[in-house]
């Protein structure tokens, strides 16, 4: 991260926690829905522009998300009087739970698959350098070879920036959290994939945003269909963090595609005694569904001005500077034993 963008996160992490103060003290006096939608619309209005402080990809976009869309979906539902947030929590915990895409860990469940631990966010990292180490070599690559490593690389990406997260929220404030992902390499169904397997902060601030209310006035389906719908208008809104340009509808139309399928899978499996493919054959037809999908409408966004190539850049920059570093600790840890002996 350069210079400008160190100092970039000062600010923003200031104008954060100033944000999360005002909306907590304003929380804890006025009641829901309207006083405090009115009192939340400064910090509402405010969060969105942040992420654009800073010049280089990752952050923008990782920024974009954790309060353009985390951050305003939980304060709206803070003014309807809903949970996650709770004014009545420590500033620290109001502001990670806010602003961290991460979901409160249920007490009473027993269900839960454990976070990453440190052996498998290892794995994940090294896997991650290998593969930004073989972008070298991209100008050979067939070109859906490589949007096959993209997508193993946004996944391990999110994957770690999440569990980090995570595990920043737990270790300064005691936080027990859900995982963000749960194996979607395994999902049987589309269903599977976004609603119980890949990055569940998301879908459970779509279930309470969008799908129980249209649900409770259009029926289950509409809700569906509506949470994806809104999950591609956000995702929209992330890629012009990400490319500085206009949306262009693609992110929308991919959602919007998945959703119109994951309803229609929902009506087949209503229907007992109807033909379902086993699980054998259904996690490769999900995945491939996903990643065809993808290709077509996902990444272009992405890759037509050269989005890719500036997160590759930075990749690189950030896997030199890890390696750099480790090399400068063990020639300093071998001159302190070499001093000794």
């Amino acid at each position: 991260m350069a210079t400008g963008d160190l100092r970039s996160l000062a600010t923003v992490a200031a104008a954060v926690i100033a944000c999360m103060g005002y909306a907590r003290f304003a929380a804890r006096r006025l009641r829901p829905v309207l006083s405090r939608l009115a009192a939340f619309l400064p910090v509402l209005a405010v969060l969105p522009f942040l992420p654009l402080a800073f010049r280089a990809l990752h952050p923008r976009g990782i920024s974009g998300f954790f309060l353009a869309w985390a951050a305003e979906f939980k304060l709206l539902l803070l003014a309807c009087g809903q949970r996650p947030l709770d004014p009545s929590l420590p500033l620290p915990s109001f502001t990670a739970i806010a602003t961290f895409p991460v979901t409160l860990r249920d007490p009473k469940s027993s269900a839960s698959r454990p976070g990453l631990g440190l052996v498998e966010s290892a794995s994940m990292a090294a896997l991650l350098a290998a593969i930004v180490s073989l972008y070298r070599y991209e100008e050979r690559m067939n070109g859906y070879v490589l949007l096959t490593l993209y997508s193993v690389h946004v996944y391990l990406a999110l994957e770690l920036v999440l569990a980090a997260a995570a595990a920043a929220s737990r270790a300064l404030m005691g936080l027990e959290l859900e995982p963000q992902f749960d194996r979607p390499y395994l999902s049987s169904s589309l269903r599977d994939f976004w609603g119980r397997r890949w990055n569940l902060s998301v879908p459970a601030l779509l279930r309470q945003c969008v799908f129980r209310p249209v649900r409770a006035r259009l029926g289950a389906a509409a809700g569906v269909l509506a949470a994806f719908v809104v999950s591609g208008l956000m995702h929209e809104a992330m890629f012009s963090y990400l490319t500085l340009l206009r949306p262009t509808g693609e992110a929308a139309a991919f959602f919007t595609l998945h959703g119109a399928c994951a309803v229609a899978e929902g009506w087949w499996a209503a229907h007992e005694g109807w033909p379902r493919p086993p699980r054998a054959m259904a996690t490769p037809l999900t995945l491939a569904f996903v990643g065809v999908t993808a290709f077509w409408l996902f990444f272009p966004p992405l890759t037509r001005p050269g989005a890719d190539k500036q997160a590759i850049a930075e990749c690189e920059a950030m896997v030199a500077f890890l390696r750099d570093t480790a090399a400068w600790a063990v020639d300093s840890a071998w001159s302190v034993l070499s001093s000794w002996s």
